[in-house]
Parts: structure tokens; sequence; C-alpha cells
């Protein structure tokens, strides 16, 4: 298998987007974790990076049967970096106090698409 940077080449090469993105999965560190006392901070956190431009996607996901919540979320990171990301992550409230642990990994986007939807006199968007 080649090293990370040897496939990205390869795909940029081979016409693939390449798009490089930070992907973190986070879950409580226990029952006890005060998520609740938390969340104000973590989301003005997530805001922030909204607003600078670091913060892609970020929400809740479910258990494998998709219909449970266990209080694990996915945050998708714009980052330089590994390193950079790790550091958008440590700053994350919930992380920092130690409330939610997480895992993160680089993401090479090659292939999909989405929709966007903006109508302006109506003041609504549509993301899908």
């Amino acid at each position: 298998m080649p090293k990370w940077q040897e496939y990205k080449q390869i795909a940029k090469e081979r016409g693939a987007l390449a798009l490089e993105l930070y992907v973190v999965n986070t879950k409580p560190v226990g029952p006890d974790a005060d998520i609740p006392g938390t969340l104000p901070d973590h989301l003005a956190y997530q805001a922030h990076l909204e607003a600078s431009g670091s913060l892609a996607f970020a929400g809740p996901v479910s258990d494998e049967t998709g219909e449970e919540m266990q209080g694990e979320g996915m945050i998708i990171y714009r980052a330089t970096s590994l390193e950079e990301a790790r550091a958008l992550a440590d700053g994350d409230p919930m992380h920092a106090r130690g409330v939610r642990s997480y895992t993160i990994r680089r993401w090479m986007i090659n292939e999909g698409s989405f929709t966007l939807s903006v109508g302006l006199s109506a003041k609504k968007t549509n993301f899908s």
C-alpha cells in the first residue's frame, strides 16, 4: 500500500478531487460526563470554527441500528495538517474538559456530489 501522500498524488494524477479533510469521531467518556453543562461552550466553539472556515460539518451519529442516540458525534474539520486538526479538536471544550474523548483521521474526498439551493427573496437554503 502506498503512503498517504503518495496515494494523494496518484489520486490527483488520475483526476480525482483529492480534497483532504479531517474526521473526528467523538464520544462521551462515561455515563456521568457533564455533556449538558459543557454543551453551550461547545456550541459556541463550533460556531466560531464555522465562522472562521475551519468547521465543515458536525453533528450526532446514531447507533448501528439507526434508531438510537448514544451520544456519539462526528466533526469534519478543514485544516492544513493533522496537527492543526488535532489542535482544533483539543480546543473543543468537550475534549479540553475531559467530557468526551475522540479519534481523528485524515479523509480524502475523491468523488461525490451535493446540492445547494439558495432562495434569495425567500431567504431559504436547502442542502442535500
